[in-house]
């Protein structure tokens, strides 16, 4: 429908400008990780107007910190946000080859090829990767496997000691929780400014006692999670007025203290409270020596539960008989409360075999960032451990570019050019890679093209230092299978999608008024 039919105030863009605006961001947002990645990638120093400073390499840190107005960036940054949560790494890698489809998909329609062809060859091109991705996946069956070692290292960018704390803590937990695709190995992970790296089978609250009249350890502990305020029933004031009102509101106080006195019946000697807790709890509390940690988050209350075998509770529920509460307990060996870090730690829960890593780090700045790592490299290698390994180092996807010109050359039909789109996006993390390392990208992938196709491998590639063409197989340089599918599978999802997009139209005001939107035929 012609132009002049919008309603005042509204612009729009015809598709070939929209292509091309839309390549455009597509590529900044690129651009922007780019020199990341890879062993000698680069940080990234963020300052918000506070001047409050984040220093990171880690690409979804960098693309939620990103101050971004046009919608495909929030297109693309959700893409690496769904890998993030999906993967729990790989949010780089699926963010390059992302903006690399969309600019060699754009390159392909403008010279004349339907934009429809693109993105059917682009799908065929992403399921083919994927399936010999899939192919060429090895398996890993235990824990004691050094491959594992090395993935937690290349995922944690070189730590060793954060790739050594990640194994230990896996080892802890044991391959069956790890198999569990409920269960992340990552959630584990807390970081601690001032303290040494550290494991232990349990669980922490990052909480102290409710005063310092408390207990601050426990030997053989009951412990008891209300989901809830603990506090008496509450009366207005009108109901308190009459006399009927206030000799309800004693009964229910007193109703309040039998529950509290009937819990040290019980033995309970740790609560765990979702809210707070009123002073007349706090005082007979007290001076029972029982241990009260209030306002816990519902992520630590959760793993408190699972790993003592505690069941949450309603407060108004704690006037049921005492052989009901019973069924709600759970049980830990030990209970420690470490006032240096201000937090709590519950050791040998006697249901779910949990662990806990805490990440040393020597000042603050550091702290979120040593976090960050060690999350990747817990990610990693749980995903390695659940669905295999592939070489890395870039070269899994240079031999996938090479088996996708195939594709394309035998294809023939328009929709080849969609393949070739996907052949050059798996190249582009790896050319990446190699500049930030300080070599001619072009010069190292026609060398290792030519060394893979002599010696029949795809885990040819370069070392980062030397620069050297290496088997990444025999120097312990592998990616994690589920890592690189979901990665190819988001990237190619959100690059079709801005691809499909014809027309931008913004609008004079945020409601959609029916009469000024230009329908398209």
């Amino acid at each position: 429908m012609p132009d002049k039919l919008l309603a005042d105030g509204q612009e729009k863009d015809d598709k070939f400008q929209t292509l091309l605006n839309n390549t455009n961001v597509a590529r900044i947002i690129s651009s922007t990780v780019e020199g990341t990645i890879g062993p000698r990638g680069l940080d990234i120093m963020m300052v918000d107007r506070f001047g409050d400073v984040v220093v990171t390499n880690d690409g979804v840190t960098i693309l939620r910190y990103m101050d971004v107005s046009h919608p495909v960036a929030h297109m693309i940054i959700n893409a690496a946000r769904a890998q993030q949560a999906e993967a729990g790494d790989g949010t780089t890698t699926a963010t390059i080859i992302a903006s690399a489809l969309v600019a060699e998909g754009a390159a392909q329609v403008l010279k004349g090829v339907p934009v429809t062809r693109v993105i059917e060859g682009i799908n065929r091109g992403i399921e083919t990767a994927r399936q010999k991705i899939a192919a060429s996946s090895l398996e890993i069956e235990c824990l004691d496997d050094q491959r594992l070692v090395d993935i937690a290292v290349i995922a944690g960018r070189g730590q060793q000691d954060l790739a050594g704390l990640v194994v230990e803590g896996a080892r802890l937990v044991g391959r069956d929780k790890l198999l569990d695709p409920d269960f992340k190995l990552a959630d584990a992970v807390i970081a601690r400014e001032g303290t040494q790296n550290q494991v232990f089978r349990g669980v922490l609250i990052n909480k102290q006692t409710l005063n310092k009249e408390m207990p601050s350890s426990l030997e053989q502990a009951i412990v008891l999670a209300i989901d809830d305020a603990l506090q008496p029933e509450d009366l207005n004031r009108e109901a308190m007025k009459t006399e009927a009102g206030f000799q309800y509101y004693l009964q229910a106080r007193q109703q309040y203290e039998d529950n509290l006195n009937r819990l040290l019946e019980l033995g309970v000697n740790l609560i765990a409270v979702d809210r707070s807790i009123d002073a007349i709890a706090e005082e007979i509390f007290t001076e029972a020596g029982i241990m009260v940690i209030q306002r816990v988050s519902s992520r630590e209350m959760d793993r408190l539960c699972q790993h003592t075998g505690a069941k949450k509770i309603k407060a108004n529920a704690l006037n049921r008989p005492a052989q009901v509460l019973k069924k709600y307990l759970g049980y830990a060996e030990r209970v420690k409360v470490d006032e240096k870090l201000k937090h709590t730690c519950i050791y040998g829960g006697k249901a779910q075999n949990l662990a806990t890593l805490i990440v040393g780090a020597s000042t603050g700045e550091v702290v979120d960032e040593r976090e960050r790592m060690a999350k990747d490299a817990a990610a990693s290698l749980q995903a390695a451990l659940q669905g295999g390994i592939v070489p890395g180092g870039g070269a899994l996807e240079i031999w996938l570019a090479g088996e996708l010109e195939e594709l394309a050359r035998e294809d023939g039909d328009m929709s080849s050019y969609g393949v070739l789109a996907v052949r050059e996006a798996l190249i582009k993390p790896f050319t990446c890679m190699v500049s930030n390392s300080g070599f001619n990208p072009l010069e190292k992938l026609g060398n290792i093209i030519a060394a893979q196709k002599k010696k029949g491998k795809n885990s040819i590639s370069f070392d980062a230092d030397s620069g050297e063409l290496i088997d990444v197989m025999e120097h312990g340089i592998f990616d994690p299978t589920p890592v690189k599918l979901h990665a190819l599978k988001t990237a190619g999802e959100v690059a079709t999608s801005i691809l499909r997009i014809n027309t931008v139209i913004k609008m004079k005001n945020d409601e959609a008024d029916p009469d000024n939107i230009d329908m398209m035929e």
